[in-house]
């Protein structure tokens, strides 16, 4: 890189220790985030991680507070429950988004029948196949080969040769990758 004649003295602004800090005269705020920082953060690391847009994660936190038992380990079993992210689970999609274009497009198949949104919730013996064509089969099947050391969950059942899965449990607090608080997030939506 090229520098100026200015660089050779002490008010360089590429070498400057001020750098590394954001624009602006303060830079970063230092302190302690407040606590509704602090939720908030928590909620939108669930609602990201999921690929949820703020109303959506509304209704499921008020599903599960409806429910009875933890609001928010079933509001965490909900969201680990819901179509597009069992398909990545199973390893048939490298992403979420990929497995809610996957089902949008019509190739995925709910106990026969076709399911084309990704927000459908899946149920204990649901069986999850492909459409019944090559180019779906195909690209699921080329998925998997390219990830022989990947290991489903407990309460997801595959079957490799031909790409189809069956529900076998409810997902768990200890199934949920995601390192969160689910506490802090029902506290924020509570209020």
């Amino acid at each position: 890189m090229l520098k100026g004649i200015r660089c050779e003295t002490a008010k360089c602004p590429i070498e400057k220790k001020q750098r590394n800090l954001a624009p602006g005269m303060h830079g970063w705020r230092r302190g302690r985030a407040s606590e509704y920082a602090v939720r908030l953060r928590e909620k939108q690391k669930v609602k990201r991680y999921y690929g949820l847009l703020d109303r959506q994660f509304m209704k499921y936190f008020h599903k599960a507070k409806r429910m009875k038992g933890n609001t928010g380990e079933i509001l965490l079993q909900l969201l680990e429950r819901r179509l597009d992210n069992v398909i990545y689970k199973l390893n048939f999609v490298p992403s979420r988004k990929a497995a809610r274009q996957l089902i949008t497009h019509g190739h995925i198949h709910v106990n026969g029948h076709k399911v084309n949104v990704g927000n459908y919730i899946t149920k204990i013996g649901d069986r999850i196949t492909l459409k019944n064509s090559g180019k779906s089969v195909k690209k699921v099947k080329q998925q998997l080969e390219s990830n022989p050391n990947f290991t489903t969950q407990s309460w997801l059942q595959l079957n490799r040769e031909k790409p189809e899965a069956t529900i076998v449990a409810l997902p768990t607090r200890d199934d949920v990758q995601i390192p969160v608080e689910e506490q802090l997030v029902v506290e924020f939506c509570s209020r």
